[in-house]
């Protein structure tokens, strides 16, 4: 492979998905009306800034050959891409979810789009460990790709709770 990402590239991945999530959630928690579900998002948010946090310190603790880009990018392109790449895929960054809130017009459609971003997020993850020069970037990864998997686990448990009227609630976004 004549290109592979460094540590440095892999937290700094992290830290803007994560940020991402934790907008996501925090603003589908007060979206739904049904206490269980809007704890369960709020739970996620809080997790969302935990993970930040860890991948924040992550990332001020790595020796700065870790930090450096395998290629020569003397405009920082890299970070561009980086950053678009995470806000593009998983849960969009500064947007109302993903841009696409007249879309979640209730419960189950919230639950479900959550679902599939953290299973969006196990797949970029993965795909990270595979284009990650180092060892601490490739254990982020899989550091990352676990606690997204246990989103995954909470969020479709939960769908599965819900009554059919839980799920066929609507929804009432808080503006941006």
């Amino acid at each position: 492979m004549s290109f592979c990402f460094n540590s440095g590239e892999v937290f700094q991945t992290a830290i803007v998905i994560e940020k991402n999530g934790l907008s996501f959630y925090e603003r589908a928690s007060q979206a739904v009306k049904d206490p269980e579900i809007a704890e369960l998002f709020a739970s996620l948010a809080k997790d969302e800034v935990a993970h930040k946090k860890r991948f924040e310190a992550l990332l001020s603790a790595l020796p700065e050959e870790l930090k450096r880009t395998t290629v020569a990018d003397p405009d920082q392109e890299i970070d561009l891409y980086i950053r678009a790449l995470a806000d593009q895929h998983i849960f969009g960054a500064g947007e109302k979810p993903i841009g696409a809130e007249a879309k979640l017009g209730t419960v189950e459609d919230v639950l479900k789009l959550a679902i599939q971003f953290e299973k969006d997020s196990v797949v970029f993850y993965l795909g990270m460990q595979e284009v990650t020069c180092e060892g601490k970037g490739k254990e982020a990864a899989e550091l990352l790709v676990k606690e997204e998997l246990r989103h995954v686990r909470r969020l479709t448990l939960q769908l599965g709770k819900c009554s059919s009227e839980v799920k066929a609630c609507s929804l009432s976004w808080p503006e941006a």
